[in-house]
């Protein structure tokens, strides 16, 4: 590098503080190439001259700026930074130097938004305030209207400000198909809370192929134009990875649009999967809506065997509970007097399969466990804004659990259903062809340990027979330390291959996709039909179980392994790893050191959620939601006559829409995948005028895929009638369309069978077949989305006030409300929640 590119790349910095923030910076040093090559010896360097400068004259938000981009620069690339430790001008590429400038004019343009005043919480609860769940709470402190008096509870529609929106590159492509329908380009309302990553079908293998272009141009095009501070890339961390580790904190509320934001409940964060369109109206606007849920409530008690981690506590939780029963379309809030025994890790692993219960997420009470893992993190703008509500002791519960840790042992779920658990000993002899090891549910204590158990094999002398065994780590933060500890040879020498970080063979789309009818041993979270790959067969459990198995390929018990596993060695390993993280350049914790981490035993500090602003009456709108035009009230009030498709119960959205097949560009072009890979004659019976699916419980549960409700629209589908429908797809088929139509009654579903005849009055909220007429209602919102609609729709009419518009109670007429038959408020939900 030349002096003068060095001083050029000056230049353009100081141009940026200039535009950006009408700061000019006017020294010597800065005048010529030459001095400016004297003065400075490194990017680094100038940067915390720069950083200095501006504190000196109490630019203190440009120079925290600065000195971030500053410690980017010096941070090891595996850490996601620049990688230039110890790098003089001569030793920085021209591409660097670009990537240095960029950060510079994205953090200084995130200043704006971050000095927006924060809702304060309260240190105490207000006189009158209704008992609260941890949900509750959050939802309180984030209303900007709906909540009461006295607070939020169970049915209240809220409109809440949210603290991040995280998506993958293959949800974002439909993130920006939303905008694009209304003719509009994406844009965040803050450019420092939207975390993307390339996970799901990037990979370094496949970078070269023409699908995987448009999915890096799409993350590249992202940063640059909404001058992203959080664009991860590609392969640098399985989306809920990292971003849980190192950015949620205890009380934000987190939109997603993958099904397993809930992840991030395992720091006590209020993490929530959506359909695109949804999460993509949160980046623009910040605010979203939410008709407030039911909570469960699960208490720990006892404590684990040491081996024991959070995969098999929550196939713990499938066995018992079941999924899509009494966690469905609720909160589960976990506590209890055993869950200091859960790490983070442990707890992350229990609330990325809440999802798989049929739960809309999982929250852990914060508790000193959450307080030290937060506070683990290396920078301080990644924990400050913690806010530590606990749930009030009489708050209700739809239901109560509680789990004892000590009887948790290594199980396993049988395909294809993630709640047919069974003991390990219970099934011995299950023979595979691979065994996986990785997905997001995989946590770093998950991959220490099950390493340990390959290297008890490997002393052994345990023969690897044949099979393919495949390891992918979430993140490269967590490849790093595995490294450091040696553990990745041992993989190695235990027969795994390993990928870059990202979903792999949990999802199926990208470079691994496992073979038709292969049968494989996982610990992912999902083993649906078809999940790994078209006619693959895949069982999940706990990471340790896979690793044990993965000699002589038949379901193993690892406590024969695991007796010989040190006990001691993994708490030093993963103390390791705590310190490596906090940015300690600790080489090797003393053995003798070796013990379970103490937490620091002072309490933690609760708040309370200040909720004025949302229970505030705002002025009236100057523009109302409108009622029907006449068109689209001729459209709305139409009959549907049909023949009748018959489904069943868990009609999962990986079977509706295969995920190789999401990125299909329209909505026809989606249909004609519809259940391609699990009902053939779908697609032609839908042609042949049957445009009524009839399912029953948890219908469109799984995946958060708004391309679900999408293909069935794109095909021909009219309507849906269930007598549940998961917590996303219900929110999804109004927001596109789609009509959605719950039904309780038994003799319904008696009646409706494939090829029946059926007429739905949609104007008239009655059901007719076979003699029998059933009613039905809508939700206060469909009401709404319909009249404008759909979501995108609402918001080229109302820009940035849409959520404000459709959640005004005063913004629809009575009248408007009649014309459309909106039914009791709330009452088949009530009913639906209660199975």
């Amino acid at each position: 590098m030349t002096d003068n590119d060095a001083f050029e790349s000056a230049a353009k910095v100081l141009r940026v503080l200039q535009q950006s923030r009408n700061i000019q910076l006017d020294e010597p040093a800065l005048s010529n190439a030459v001095t400016f090559r004297e003065t400075f010896s490194s990017l680094d360097h100038f940067l915390r001259h720069i950083a200095a400068v501006l504190h000196r004259r109490g630019d203190t938000a440009e120079s925290q700026a600065i000195s971030h981009v500053s410690d980017l620069c010096v941070t090891d690339i595996d850490l996601g930074g620049l990688g230039l430790q110890n790098a003089g001008w001569a030793d920085t590429s021209a591409a660097q130097l670009e990537n240095a400038e960029f950060l510079v004019d994205a953090w200084l343009a995130a200043i704006d938004s971050a000095m927006q005043e924060p809702v304060l919480p309260l240190e105490h609860k207000r006189p009158g305030t209704r008992p609260m769940t941890l949900a509750e709470k959050i939802f309180a402190h984030h209303a900007l209207s709906g909540a009461r008096a006295d607070g939020v509870r169970a049915g209240d529609l809220v409109r809440v400000a949210v603290d991040w929106i995280i998506a993958s590159e293959v949800t974002w492509v439909g993130m920006k198909k939303s905008m694009a329908s209304v003719g509009q380009a994406p844009r965040a309302w803050r450019n420092d809370r939207f975390w993307l990553a390339g996970d799901h079908v990037v990979d370094p293998r496949n970078y070269s192929e023409e699908r995987v272009k448009g999915f890096v141009r799409g993350l590249q095009s992202a940063r640059k134009e909404l001058k992203m501070t959080e664009n991860q890339g590609l392969n640098y961390t399985i989306l809920h990875t990292e971003f849980v580790r190192e950015r949620a904190e205890p009380g934000m509320l987190v939109l997603g649009s993958d099904s397993h934001t809930c992840s991030a409940g395992a720091v006590s964060c209020l993490a929530i999967g959506l359909g695109a369109g949804d999460v993509m109206m949160g980046l623009v606007t910040g605010q979203t809506w939410f008709k407030i849920p039911e909570s469960i409530r699960i208490d720990f008690v006892g404590k684990p065997a040491w081996y024991i981690r959070g995969k098999d506590v929550v196939l713990s939780i499938l066995k018992q509970l079941k999924r899509n029963t009494y966690a469905a379309d609720r909160i589960i809030e976990f506590g209890g007097p055993g869950a200091g025994a859960l790490s983070c890790d442990a707890r992350f692993a229990i609330s990325n399969m809440c999802t798989e219960l049929g739960a809309i997420t999982g929250v852990f009470v914060p508790d000193e466990v959450t307080r030290d893992f937060v506070e683990g993190r290396k920078r301080k703008m990644y924990k400050y804004n913690s806010l530590y509500f606990e749930p009030d002791d009489d708050a209700t519960y739809a239901a109560r659990f509680t789990i004892d840790l000590g009887r948790v042992e290594s199980f396993i779920a049988i395909y294809p259903s993630p709640d047919d658990v069974h003991a390990v000993p219970d099934r011995l002899g299950m023979q595979f062809d691979g065994c996986f090891i990785g997905a997001c549910t995989t946590t770093e204590e998950d991959l220490v340990l099950a390493a340990l158990v390959l290297r008890v094999g490997l002393e052994r002398g345990l023969p690897i027979t044949k099979g393919r065994r495949v390891v992918v780590p979430g993140s490269m933060p967590i490849v790093r330390n595995l490294k450091k500890l040696g553990l990745l040879d041992v993989y190695a020498e235990a027969g795994f291959e390993r990928p870059a970080p990202g979903c792999s063979l949990c999802i199926g789309i990208g470079a691994d996709i496992a073979e038709q009818g292969s049968n494989w041993l996982s610990s992912q979270n999902r083993n649906f039909k078809n999940r790994m790959g078209k006619g693959a067969i895949g069982h999940i459990c706990s990471a340790a179980t896979v690793a044990a198995s993965s000699f002589n390929m038949f379901l193993t018990d690892p406590r024969d392994l695991l007796k010989d596993v040190s006990e001691d060695e993994y708490i030093q390993c993963l103390e390791q790893c705590r310190q490596w993280r906090k940015g300690n350049m600790v080489k090797q914790v003393e053995k003798s050191s070796a013990t379970i981490p103490k937490h620091d035993p002072s309490k933690i500090d609760t708040v309370e959620p200040n909720f004025a602003i949302g229970s505030a009456q705002a002025p009236l709108a100057d523009t109302e939601i409108s009622t029907l035009s006449d068109s689209h009230q001729s459209a709305f009030a139409k009959e549907v006559r049909s023949k009748i498709y018959r489904m069943g119960d868990f009609v999962d959205t990986d079977a509706i829409i295969p995920a190789v097949f999401c990125t299909s560009g329209t909505d026809e072009q989606l249909g004609s995948h519809c259940f391609e890979f699990s009902l053939p004659d779908f697609r032609e019976s839908v042609k042949s005028a049957t445009k009524v699916v009839v399912g029953e419980k948890a219908f469109g549960c799984g995946s958060s895929r708004e391309e679900a409700a999408r293909a069935l629209k794109g095909l021909g589908v009219e309507c849906v009638i269930a007598k549940t429908f998961s917590f996303i797809f219900g929110r999804n088929a109004p927001t596109i369309g789609l009509l959605a139509i719950t039904i309780l009654d038994d003799e319904f579903y008696r009646l409706a069978q494939t090829g029946v005849e059926i007429r739905i009055d949609v104007s008239g909220r009655m059901v007719h077949l076979q003699g029998g007429a059933f009613p039905f209602s809508l939700d206060e919102m469909e009401v709404k989305l319909i009249q404008n609609r759909g979501l995108p729709e609402s918001f080229r009419k109302f820009g940035n006030r849409v959520f404000e518009m459709l959640c005004r109670k005063d913004a629809v007429s009575s009248t408007a409300l009649a014309d459309v038959g909106l039914g009791p408020s709330g009452a088949d939900r009530q009913e639906v929640l209660a199975w």
